[in-house]
């Protein structure tokens, strides 16, 4: 018996009900929403916890010795504590909070990538990426006249590892790849890539976007040297994320944006920093979307991920079985590993097109290139519909999705 058969069962229908978008109507449907890896939607407990901070707490953190300045700033604090914990960092010194994925990923790009890059050198990806895990290392890569390689995928959009591996050269002084496809859905077997990263002293980045609102996530058992994270995915408000470093290479890293708090002492002879991870903090931060990412991972620790997964593969395998009933509906992505993301086409019809009379059917998915130009090309394609489950969503859900596909369908044909 597998882990997802042996897994409790979540009660759904409670579950929906601390939701309260899930219940409303969309062009006089119910709403089906199968948008969730752009983002989730949001519990009641975090817009509650969010409304509460600006009601009773709100302050800047950091900056006041007054009682409200000190809540804000123990809750603020707080959520990285918690987060420390839910990615299982081995000090809360180790994260970064950031406004989500991309600033984490230019941080690296910048504080870290660029003063080692040197004419030759080489950034190593995946053509699975999303933009945001290729476009800062072509930026840093240019100004120091370095390159970015992109290692390939088969047609199943499995990373081929040994391809991976070897092009692990000496001239590639970083390795980024992404934990889990935001298009496809693929798990990518980080530890092995980090284990490969590892022997030939090469650090490895990993997105983990599409990764934290699925399944635990523990960057020791990893092993690699950075991982980004954002909040909006996993039930949190927009604006949050994280970038968890080694310390070593915090120590190492020069600021990458400069102003308050981040500062021991300036001085017009030069300025003294703090140390990691407020080094790299400058300014205000979004307090309350972060006691919001505090409150998202109590709601996922209540849940437990055991039964969240087990939840979600269900969803995928039935929703998959169900899509391939429809007459010329191509999916992208079968990788052996995959997260609850259904990306296809429906011969002779625009994605777009199919996006826009499924929302006046009631049912949200993403139409388009996903921010993944290089993925598409790969399948010689402009763009994809993509559905992607959460715990919340239901296979009665999945019905009417595809009922809904299949009358559009027709009207298209």
């Amino acid at each position: 018996m597998n882990a997802a058969a042996k897994a409790p069962a979540l009660d759904i229908q409670r579950i929906r009900a601390d939701f309260p978008l899930l219940s409303r109507s969309v062009h006089g449907k119910p709403l089906v929403y199968f948008d969730n890896a752009n983002t989730s939607q949001k519990p009641a407990c975090v817009i509650e916890a969010v409304d509460q901070h600006y009601r009773l707490h709100n302050a800047n953190v950091s900056r006041a010795v007054h009682l409200l300045g000190e809540e804000a700033t123990t809750a603020y604090e707080g959520a990285r504590d918690k987060l420390a914990k839910f990615i299982n960092a081995t000090s809360r010194n180790e994260l970064v909070l950031t406004s989500g994925t991309t600033q984490a990923t230019n941080l690296v790009a910048y504080s870290f990538a660029l003063p080692r890059l040197q004419p030759g050198d080489a950034i190593l990806t995946t053509v699975m990426e999303h933009h945001a895990n290729i476009v800062p290392w072509q930026l840093v890569a240019q100004r120091a006249g370095a390159t970015v390689k992109a290692a390939p995928i088969n047609e199943r959009g499995e990373l081929i590892v040994e391809r991976f591996v070897e092009l692990l050269t000496p001239e590639v002084k970083l390795a980024c790849v992404t934990h889990v496809s935001n298009v496809l859905g693929t798990v990518n077997p980080i530890r092995e890539i980090a284990r490969e990263c590892r022997k030939r002293g090469i650090p490895l980045l990993v997105d983990g976007s599409q990764a934290l609102p699925h399944r635990p996530v523990d960057v020791q058992a990893l092993g690699c040297d950075f991982y980004a994270l954002t909040g909006h995915k996993m039930l949190a408000p927009t604006g949050t994320g994280a970038l968890w470093a080694k310390k070593e290479h915090l120590d190492a890293m020069p600021p990458f944006f400069g102003g308050g708090e981040m500062i021991r002492e300036v001085r017009f002879d030069g300025t003294t920093f703090a140390e990691p991870p407020h080094k790299f903090e400058a300014g205000t931060p979004n307090i309350a979307g972060f006691v919001g990412l505090g409150a998202a991972i109590d709601y996922y620790r209540s849940l437990g991920f055991e039964a969240i997964h087990a939840h979600e593969q269900n969803l995928l395998t039935y929703a998959t079985e169900r899509l391939r009933e429809i007459p010329g509906l191509r999916i992208f992505g079968e990788a052996a590993e995959k997260e609850a993301v259904i990306s296809f086409l429906i011969e002779g019809a625009q994605a777009t097109d199919l996006a826009t009379l499924l929302d006046l059917q009631g049912v949200a998915v993403r139409s388009g290139h996903h921010c993944a130009h290089p993925l598409m090309q790969f399948y010689g394609v402009p763009a994809t519909l993509r559905a992607s489950f959460a715990f919340y969503n239901t296979r009665e859900e999945v019905d009417a999705f595809v009922e809904a596909l299949v009358k559009v369908r027709k009207l298209l044909m």
